[in-house]
C-alpha cells in the first residue's frame, strides 16, 4: 500500500489494528465499550533524525501507547502518525 503522505523527521504514520469486536467468551462488545486498539502496521516513515536512523520500516506490525500519536484520515482511513519513540516493540 501506497500513501501519498511522507512523515517528517523521526515520525511514522501506523494504521491501527480493527478493534476487538468480541470477548474471548463471545460477548459481542458495542462501539461505546471498545478500547483503543494498541497495535498497528507501519504505513509509511520519515527519514530519522540527523545520526538517528529509524528503526521501523514500512510493513512491521508494531505495539504503541495507549494514547499514542495524533489521530488523521486519508482517503476516508483512519491513521495515527507518531514519532518513532512512542512506539514500544516490533512484533515478529
Amino acid at each position: 500500500m501506497s500513501l501519498n503522505i511522507k512523515p517528517l523527521a523521526d515520525r511514522v504514520v501506523v494504521e491501527p489494528a480493527p478493534a476487538e469486536e468480541k470477548t474471548a467468551a463471545g460477548i459481542i462488545i458495542p462501539d461505546t465499550a471498545k478500547e483503543k486498539p494498541q497495535r498497528g502496521t507501519v504505513v509509511a516513515v520519515g527519514p530519522g533524525k540527523k545520526d538517528e536512523p529509524l528503526t521501523v520500516k514500512v510493513g512491521d506490525k508494531v505495539l504503541y501507547g495507549k494514547y499514542a500519536g495524533t489521530e488523521i484520515t486519508i482517503d476516508g482511513k483512519e491513521y495515527l502518525i507518531m514519532r518513532e519513540s512512542d512506539i514500544y516493540a516490533i512484533l515478529s
